[in-house]
C-alpha cells in the first residue's frame, strides 16, 4: 500500500511525527507533500520548502524510517484543480491520510479513499502554537523532534521570525 500525507509543516512537529510514524508502518510507502512549497518567510510560513524537507526527513531517518518519498507542492489556488496538480507529482496512492477537511474533500471527490487520523496533542502539537511560542521566548523545542530544533538552529529560524515579526515602524 502506498499512503499520502500532505501538509504545510511550519515547522514540523510531534503530531506530524507521530501520524507519520503510524503510516509508515502500515504503508509499504508514504508520500509526504509538502503545501504550500512556494511560502517562506512570513509569519504563518516561515520556513522554505528545503527547510521544512530537512525537518520531515532527519525527524523520520532518526527514528528509523526510510520507507518514505517527500514532494514539494506549490499552490495553484484552484480546488477544482488541485487534486489533479499533486497527482501529477507523485505516484499513484491508495490512500490519502488527512485531517484538513477541504484536503479530504477533494481526493474523496477524486474517489480516493480518505482516512482521518488520530490527533496527537493538537492543542499544542500546531504549527501556529509552536511559532506563538518561539516567538514569545517560551518552551517550543518539547513539541518538534529533536532533528527539528537542530535545523531551526542551523539556519538561525528563531532570528528569522523575530524578524519577520518587527514592523518598519520600530
Amino acid at each position: 500500500m502506498r499512503a499520502l500525507y500532505i501538509g504545510r509543516f511550519q515547522p514540523y512537529h510531534l503530531g506530524h511525527h507521530a501520524v507519520l510514524k503510524e503510516m509508515a508502518s502500515e504503508a509499504d510507502e508514504v508520500i509526504i507533500c509538502i503545501g504550500s512549497a512556494q511560502r517562506s518567510h512570513e509569519l504563518d510560513d516561515p520556513f522554505t520548502a528545503g527547510e521544512r524537507y530537512l525537518m520531515i526527513s532527519k525527524s523520520l531517518r532518526d527514528d528509523g524510517i526510510f520507507n518514505f518519498y517527500i514532494v514539494p507542492v506549490l499552490d495553484v489556488n484552484r480546488n477544482a484543480v488541485w487534486v489533479s496538480h499533486v497527482e501529477s507529482l507523485i505516484p499513484p496512492v491508495d490512500v490519502v491520510f488527512a485531517h484538513n477537511p477541504l484536503i479530504g474533500r477533494l481526493f474523496k471527490e477524486q474517489g480516493y479513499k480518505v482516512r482521518v487520523p488520530l490527533l496527537f496533542n493538537r492543542k499544542e502539537c500546531s504549527g501556529s502554537e509552536i511559532r506563538r511560542r518561539i516567538l514569545k521566548n517560551e518552551n517550543w523545542e518539547s513539541l518538534v523532534p529533536k532533528a527539528v530544533v537542530d535545523v531551526i538552529t542551523e539556519i538561525d529560524g528563531i532570528t528569522r521570525m523575530e524578524d519577520l515579526a518587527r514592523s518598519d515602524a520600530e
